[in-house]
């Protein structure tokens, strides 16, 4: 496991962990927490800070290249490009709008929106207006949210006939012409990146302009798409984990057996997330418990 790792799975635990820890070696007693991240802990305990985060913070090329890859469409190599060329503000991204791509320049315009949290609520009445359009615009859709949502952004879409030409076109389609889709980041035909904005509804509540994803997987891989897009990713990769020491290869596609030499054989048949835990041998664990 790598340092990010560690990291990611030592704070998830002390997260969970029912009351307030009062010392790093209290922390060491969970899984996860080592020696560097209880000393961490004792730092901030003992300040109220981290002289190693203090630095980062202080470091002003490391924070303009933060705040501009918050801007989706910016990677961490054209943030640092940015910066190299005097760009280490929105203000600044704003006076070369017109030498931004097209990803980029909607992340710039919606950055205040894509930055605050989604309400479940507000989750709840997207989910439900996609999924009943969905049916309007065929009946053989399933669509499944996915992402921290279901733990979301990540729609996936089902339809039997998958080789039936711009079914995903139909449904962005569909949902540009409600004014729900208002823009689009990309569009292929099995993935659409875009950003989508309730409507006004007789609460006269304003809703803010939301990134959303839809995919539109084959039925045969339907439910390992599900398990990979609702995440996390740590329990993504225990997954994979359970799956190679059980024999099998897990991804968003398919699970299938490992041969004696390594080779993969035919993927095996799931109508389920349950079956991909079954056959694995662990386990099913509900959306809601796989955020560690």
């Amino acid at each position: 496991m790598n340092h990010i790792s560690s990291n990611r799975k030592a704070a998830s635990v002390i997260a969970k962990y029912p009351q307030k820890i009062k010392s790093g070696t209290e922390a060491k007693k969970l899984d996860g927490v080592g020696a560097k991240i209880a000393e961490k802990i004792d730092e901030f305990l003992a300040t109220g800070k981290l002289r190693k985060l203090e630095r980062i913070r202080n470091d002003d090329t490391s924070s303009s290249i933060n705040l501009l890859t918050r801007v989706t469409g910016i990677g961490p190599a054209a943030a640092r490009k940015f910066v190299e060329d005097g760009v280490k503000s929105l203000d600044d991204l704003k006076k070369i709008e017109h030498k931004l791509n097209h990803h980029q320049q909607i992340g710039l315009k919606y950055f205040e929106d894509f930055e605050k949290r989604i309400p479940r609520a507000e989750m709840e009445k997207m989910e439900a207006l996609v999924l009943k359009e969905l049916k309007v615009v065929d009946p053989l859709y399933i669509g499944t949210v996915c992402g921290s949502y279901r733990r979301g952004k990540t729609r996936l879409l089902l339809h039997c006939n998958y080789s039936k030409p711009r079914l995903l076109h139909a449904v962005v389609e569909h949902l540009e012409s409600l004014g729900f889709v208002t823009d689009t980041l990309s569009k292929g035909d099995s993935k659409f990146m875009g950003v989508c904005q309730l409507a006004r509804g007789d609460e006269k509540e304003d809703y803010l302009h939301r990134r959303i994803d839809i995919r539109l997987i084959p039925k045969d891989q339907y439910y390992c798409g599900v398990l990979y897009f609702t995440g996390s990713d740590i329990f993504n990769k225990n997954m994979r984990t359970r799956a190679l020491e059980k024999g099998f290869t897990l991804n968003e596609y398919t699970i299938r057996p490992l041969g004696v030499t390594g080779v993969p054989g035919e993927p095996l048949l799931v109508d389920s997330e349950r079956d991909i835990f079954d056959y694995i041998q662990w386990k099913y664990r509900e959306p809601k418990d796989r955020s560690e």
